[in-house]
């Protein structure tokens, strides 16, 4: 072989030699970039470092379970603005549902449940809506809104003796702030039971639209999406306590008994439930005991109550909007989710607290 050819060839080989060595730079420097990207990630847990108090709910019907360490694409993830981290919560209007529920939802719901009159429990959160439906029928009550916060029951008909709302109209700049006392059904059918909304912030629940399409006139008061607002529940001796806070409003406070019936006869019905669900025969009284005896728990989260059911099932709570027959992704790229961002929350829990365990067998 002559020198010539000598070259030739080592220098083929160096040129392979180097080709290997760049390709496998690459590959460790393509690895350091991903393990530095997953060394960095930020988990919701790590925001609101108390997720071992809960499972987790998604918007596709499914439990997660503890959710520590967890994160999800579609429904619960982690965002960053100039105030710091927060954990997004959210929920198409149409998709999978948890239990009986209309409604889709992604949601902490407490392991542990308490009993109202021997409660010291405690769950306070600092958030904002970030996006509620862009469609439904404005003469249904539920259209447009998303629920921030609950105290479910575990037990007997599983009803709500607080659901926290935020609502807003298509076209408004504010949206409403209240919260609901659903009644413990007396006897078997639950059918007939009712809510009673009260006004935090701008509008009450009842306050709806003349047609599908028309507005009710927008609160002075209310709160406009991506504006912090904080709430406080309390539950101690059988007295439910609310407190909500935001810096550009008036602080507000409230109280109500869980274990003495104020709607045990139908004389006690308020003006409120006599219009809204008297007509569609909601029309159940409350055991006079009302959560007394009854294991129930804190949920947290987007609880999504604009659903794609007429509103001929229920003119309260069928809102008929916009599903694309389930497809998450289209309703999510032309607004008909909720999403809620959460920046702290606490949890704190009686001692006389006792295993869920249940109510997720029943429901999951």
């Amino acid at each position: 072989m002559g020198n010539e050819q000598k070259l030739i060839k080592i220098g083929s080989r160096l040129l392979i030699l180097s080709i290997f060595l760049i390709l496998g730079s690459c590959k460790d420097e393509e690895k350091t970039i991903d393990e530095k990207e997953e060394g960095n990630t930020v988990y919701a847990s790590d925001v609101i470092p108390f997720f071992n108090h809960w499972k987790l709910i998604l918007g596709d019907g499914s439990n997660a379970g503890i959710a520590k360490n967890f994160l999800h694409k579609d429904f619960l993830y982690t965002a960053n603005d100039d105030s710091g981290n927060w954990v997004v919560f959210k929920a198409p209007n149409g998709g999978d549902t948890h239990g009986t529920s209309n409604n889709t939802r992604t949601e902490l719901a407490q392991i542990k449940k308490w009993y109202p009159a021997s409660a010291d429990d405690k769950l306070s959160a600092t958030l904002k809506v970030m996006n509620v439906s862009l469609t439904g029928d404005a003469r249904v009550a539920a259209s447009y809104s998303v629920v921030v916060g609950q105290i479910h029951s575990a037990d007997g008909h599983e009803n709500e003796p607080l659901k926290i709302f935020y609502k807003k109209f298509p076209g408004h700049n504010k949206g409403s702030v209240f919260w609901h006392y659903e009644i413990n059904t007396e006897g078997d059918d639950n059918s007939r039971r009712w809510d009673y909304s009260t006004a935090v912030w701008g509008h009450d629940f009842s306050v709806v639209g003349r047609d599908k399409n028309s507005y009710p006139k927008e609160s002075k008061d209310g709160i406009a999406l991506g504006e912090e607002f904080s709430y406080e529940i309390q539950v101690k001796n059988g007295i439910m306590h609310l407190k909500f806070t935001s810096g550009e409003h008036e602080t507000k406070t409230f109280t109500k008994n869980l274990i003495e019936s104020q709607y045990s006869t139908s004389s006690d019905f308020p003006k409120q439930t006599q219009d809204l669900f008297v007509p569609i025969g909601q029309d159940g009284v409350e055991r006079t005991n009302a959560y007394a005896g009854e294991g129930c728990f804190f949920k947290l989260g987007s609880y999504n109550q604009t659903n794609g059911k007429s509103p001929k099932v229920n003119k309260n709570w069928c809102s008929g909007a916009e599903t694309h027959g389930g497809d998450i992704q289209k309703q999510y790229a032309d607004g008909n989710y909720a999403e809620v961002w959460f920046k702290k929350a606490s949890i704190q829990v009686s001692d006389s607290a006792v295993s869920n365990e249940g109510y997720f067998a029943k429901n999951d």
